[in-house]
């Protein structure tokens, strides 16, 4: 998960991190209140989750709080590549000396840490790495060992940063590493770290990207979830803790099994092709051994999808059996129609397996109108494809 800027900022004060004083505000009026709260210049900054936001005119600098509402007036409902901004982070505006790069990210290729730092920050990384890689030191990091005081000094060194603050960037820097570990993140970016005139270092931005697969160990990561950039249909199936993401076509997707699924999708593209391009809708990974209930579950949220036309159910038995999956369709079917929310979609079911005779003899004795029995992959998957472009053209 990818946090917003004013997030970041607020891990590295919890780690000691210097940066400067500010809080996020979503008015204009709140953001006078935070602007005479600091005192002096502010500058204004959208928090959105892309680059380019000074270019498209999202930072704005703010003499005086009456100055600090206008801007956040003016910033606040700007769409940025595709980015509306909701929230403005209204901070405390500091001299610049020096700007500087410095970053620890997850090296997966190496299976490792990796620590990366720079004397010219303020522009993107990626521009300096390529036209002088000499200019950007890149340090490994064992993982058990983690960034000590010796570690993190070698690390200024290599980056050839000034001797006067070196080490205090060296310092910094163990901070920022155990923003990583103790966050359980996989980036921690600063850019820029800057030296103002009058010596001090600050961490001006900050970008930090949370392991999702961590966030059982930290409960307060929840405040950071993006309601307002997340698709509601993929905050309800977090809610029910489903494996959902949504797509862009017309065809739901649920399956058991990653692999299966994201197979499923590639024959479901492939198939759609035959129909005027028709995709899949969404990736819904039920898992391996889930429950009826948690079919019940994944079809109620794909079924509540308006974009979806018609559903593939592609399930291969395993650990949970094709009687346990069917009796999960016939549940959710039975389970709308009670909420006042009858199923009116086409179910195309394909499932094979562990009791796949059950299972089938379940969903044919159910002998629901909407559900349709389709023996192989491939032809379930052309099937779907047609039922989803006959109801989109009927639309």
């Amino acid at each position: 998960m990818d946090l917003y800027e004013y997030q970041a900022k607020e891990l590295f004060v919890r780690h000691g991190v210097p940066t400067t004083e500010g809080d996020v505000c979503t008015t204009p009026a709140e953001a006078e209140a935070v602007a005479s709260k600091v005192g002096g210049p502010v500058v204004v900054k959208a928090q959105v989750k892309t680059g380019g936001r000074g270019k498209a005119g999202g930072v704005k600098l703010a003499d005086n709080p009456q100055d600090a509402r206008e801007k956040a007036d003016a910033i606040l409902g700007m769409d940025i590549k595709g980015h509306t901004v909701h929230r403005v982070l209204v901070a405390e505006a500091s001299d610049i000396a020096e700007e500087y790069y410095v970053s620890f990210l997850l090296d997966r290729t190496n299976r490792s840490f990796l620590a990366m730092a720079s004397i010219e920050g303020g522009v993107d990384i990626e521009e300096v790495a390529a036209t002088k890689p000499e200019a950007l030191a890149k340090i490994r990091v064992d993982a058990l060992e983690g960034v000590t005081p010796a570690l993190a000094r070698d690390i200024a060194d290599a980056a050839h940063f000034p001797e006067p603050i070196r080490a205090d960037v060296a310092d910094i820097l163990v901070q920022l590493w155990r923003t990583l570990v103790d966050e359980g993140a996989t980036l921690v970016e600063v850019n820029p770290l800057v030296q103002t005139p009058d010596g001090r270092v600050l961490a001006l931005d900050g970008k930090v990207t949370l392991d999702e697969n961590a966030a059982f160990r930290h409960p307060h990561h929840e405040a950071f979830i993006d309601v307002e950039g997340t698709d509601p249909i993929e905050l309800r199936a977090g809610e029910l803790n489903l494996n959902y993401v949504k797509l862009d076509g017309s065809v739901g997707i649920i399956g058991n099994g990653a692999g299966l699924v994201m197979s499923t999708l590639d024959v479901v593209s492939y198939a759609g092709e035959e129909f005027g391009g028709v995709e899949p809708a969404n990736f819904l990974d039920i898992g391996g051994g889930a429950s009826a209930e948690v079919m019940a579950n994944g079809l109620d949220i794909v079924l509540n999808d308006p974009d979806v036309h018609a559903v593939f159910v592609n399930v291969f038995g395993g650990i949970t059996a094709c009687d346990a999956v069917a009796n999960g369709i016939v549940n959710a079917m039975t389970m709308l129609e009670d909420k006042g929310e009858p199923v009116t979609k086409p179910i195309v079911c394909r499932i094979d397996g562990n009791n796949a005779e059950e299972g089938r003899r379940i969903l044919n004795e159910a002998e629901h109108d909407l559900i349709e029995l389709v023996e192989t992959m491939d032809d379930a998957a052309r099937r779907v494809a047609e039922l989803a472009a006959s109801r989109s053209a009927g639309k």
